[in-house]
């Protein structure tokens, strides 16, 4: 690490109602403290003439375990590929008001992906991938339904491609679902996929937020894409994801109705960037915001207390990631061992970056551009960054999404320290009341960036 950082970016002092606990960024340990000793660490803390954390142990008779720093500084070199998303079709049949990716276009003209680009990005995935690696090829959009020939098609060439190349592959497509046919419902229950569905809530809110080009009920079409995926076998892994806009009422109720149509996982991601300023949230946006997602988590939490299944995707990626200790000095996995494809079949560093040529990593048909992304991840490793290599949650976080902190900078640092918190306090009590959870957790991602995500929403 660069330069001698003060106590709070290291030690981070939180309670639960089980008691006060220390948490420590280098490796995400968590700790359990007897009151005196909370009381003696919140006084060292609170002391700017205490020094570092190094000074914090010494003063409470502890050494820090092997007396050496679990995490480096050395920026991570871009590793083989894991995963490529494809944007499939650069267009959709609705007009979101909030879409960052302006229904797909990013900006430019509407276009579809072809096959022998998709075929081509299969073969770069696996000429950039190790033999025996467990694979994911993403679909994207826009709506990716409106080019399912090449979905279709691309599907069943990639499985023959992987199994010849001593390689497995599995398929993620995020889906409005108002176009959902038959023939789709049977390719994603016949291979190993995740479907990602965007519904923003019960049919009246989830009309206002995403209203169909032709008119009519996008809810009721989603729904009739939900029972289509009943009928023919259900995908490997069924989420929602609610998009939540500044004018979002409360959550609980949201996430309450989507787990009872039998989502595997719900999960809320809050606007940051959109061609529409109304719809984005503002930096006094994420107080109400925080405020909701608690609550959604606390309802969670007393549920899995419980023995009951309650599968709010946020809460639960961030306990299991807590659980462990998983510590990462980048956001995600984009530009690593994840790359996206546009249109073209030219490479960026994730599907929210599309046509962005500061994040321009090479073309399906040449090969990724090595030297981009050796650059991009010695630039964005998180203790290279202000404010966040002083932040005791930055290797939770990794920093935040890439295009939200380009377009619009680090908003929510405080709602993510906030809910990092909230969860942290949340395992310890989930941990104490029901240890067999976490015995049993196992989750799959099926996100197209599933190699590293920030464990904020």
């Amino acid at each position: 690490m660069s330069g001698r950082l003060s106590p709070t970016a290291d030690l981070r002092l939180f309670r639960s109602r089980l008691g006060a606990h220390l948490f420590v960024a280098d490796g995400s340990r968590v700790y359990d403290l007897d009151r005196e000793t909370a009381a003696r660490l919140e006084r060292l803390l609170s002391d700017p003439q205490t020094g570092d954390s190094a000074s914090i142990w010494r003063a409470l008779g502890l050494t820090p375990e092997g007396g050496r720093r679990r995490i480096g500084d050395v920026p991570l070199a871009p590793p083989p590929l894991h995963s490529v998303s494809l944007n499939v079709a650069q267009a959709c049949n609705m007009s979101c008001h909030y879409c960052y990716a302006e229904t797909g276009t990013f900006g430019g003209r509407a276009r579809l992906m072809s096959r022998d680009v998709a075929e081509a990005a299969v073969e770069r995935l696996i000429a950039e991938s190790e033999p025996g690696a467990r694979l994911l090829l993403g679909f994207m959009g826009g709506e990716p339904l409106l080019n399912r020939d090449v979905i279709h098609h691309v599907t069943r060439y990639a499985v023959r491609r992987a199994a010849a190349s001593d390689r497995e592959m599995r398929f993620s497509i995020t889906t409005n679902a108002t176009l959902l046919a038959p023939a789709d419902a049977a390719l994603f229950a016949e291979f190993p996929f995740g479907v990602q569905v965007s519904l923003d809530g019960r049919r009246e809110e989830h009309d206002a937020a995403r209203p169909l080009n032709a008119g009519g009920s996008s809810y009721d079409l989603a729904l009739a894409g939900l029972r289509l995926m009943e009928r023919a076998g259900r995908p490997r892994q069924l989420s929602a994801r609610v998009t939540v806009t500044p004018h979002t009422g409360e959550l609980l109720p949201i996430l309450d109705h989507l787990i009872g149509l039998d989502f595997d996982d719900v999960g809320f991601a809050a606007v940051v960037v959109s061609p529409s300023p109304a719809h984005a949230f503002a930096p006094g946006d994420f107080p109400r915001f925080l405020q909701r997602m608690i609550e959604c988590g606390r309802a969670t939490l007393d549920r899995l207390i419980a023995g009951e299944r309650y599968p709010f995707g946020n809460f639960e990626t961030a306990l299991h990631e807590i659980h462990r200790g998983s510590h990462r000095p980048y956001p995600c996995g984009a530009g690593a061992a994840y790359l996206s494809a546009n249109a073209e079949g030219r490479l960026f560093a994730c599907h929210r970056l599309i046509d962005d040529p500061a994040f321009a990593m090479g073309d399906v048909h040449t090969g990724s551009d090595l030297a981009a992304r050796a650059a991009h991840l010695a630039e964005s490793r998180v203790d290279r960054m202000e404010p966040c290599r002083t932040c005791w949650a930055r290797y939770l976080c990794g920093g935040g999404c890439y295009h939200e902190v380009k377009r619009r900078g680090r908003l929510g640092c405080d709602y993510v320290r906030g809910w990092l918190e909230f969860c942290l306090s949340a395992y310890i009590e989930l941990a104490a009341a029901r240890p067999a959870y976490f015995d049993a957790l196992v989750r799959d991602t099926w996100t197209p960036s599933d190699t590293a995500t920030t464990l904020g929403p």
